[in-house]
């Protein structure tokens, strides 16, 4: 059995303000055919994003090591919390080396300030618990008004960031995930598409 916890992208889909346009698609009949010219951000929909986002280096999203974003996850469901801090995280983390938060925030479809997040304490707990890809259902790993202090943490340390992921189907559990960015040259992250396949009973 497999999930596929990619946000369908239209022009409807939630965007983060003050930096996102909304993706435009214009379609085109060619007679034969049809031809769809796509208007977005590198960061629209489901999406990763590369060091380079935040770093403004060469690590760029095509450089991801695709071993980073392929193989053995873990799916934490937390509830209603807003503000994740290391006390939610501890006990729950250890022994995964990529792992999905699943907030309230799965499934909603306008944005709000109050979207759950990161602590930069948490930031730093799944560096040094050796995580190497986290996900996460809500428009940015880091809050609204964050200094960009989560991104980098995380993304200095090489780990891919995974942002509007639609969780709600999804039981807490262990799954293979496969994480795909396109490979844009160059740039500082990519629209995904992410599936989750069951490898057997679900843990709480």
């Amino acid at each position: 059995m497999y999930f596929d916890v990619t946000r369908e992208l239209s022009e409807n889909i939630l965007i983060f303000p003050g930096g996102d346009p909304p993706p435009a698609f214009t379609t085109e009949d060619h007679g034969a055919y049809l031809l769809t010219l796509l208007s977005l951000s590198t960061h629209t929909g489901t999406h990763i994003d590369a060091p380079s986002h935040y770093l403004k280096d060469e690590r760029t999203v095509d450089r991801i090591d695709p071993d980073r974003l392929i193989g053995p996850c873990r799916v934490v469901d937390l509830g209603t919390v807003r503000s994740i801090d290391v006390a939610d995280l501890r006990g729950r983390v250890e022994g995964a080396s990529r792992i999905l938060l699943k907030t309230r925030f799965s499934g909603e479809k306008t944005f709000s300030p109050d979207f759950p997040h990161l602590t930069p304490a948490a930031a730093a707990f799944l560096v040094e618990a050796g995580i190497v890809c986290v996900g996460i259902d809500s428009p940015s790993i880091e809050g609204f008004e964050g200094d960009g202090s989560v991104h980098r943490s995380l993304l200095d340390e090489d780990i891919a960031i995974i942002e509007l992921l639609d969780l709600s189907a999804v039981p807490e559990g262990e799954y293979m995930m496969t994480a795909l960015p396109l490979r844009l040259k160059g740039l500082d992250g990519s629209p995904a598409r992410v599936i989750l396949t069951d490898r057997g009973p679900h843990v709480r």
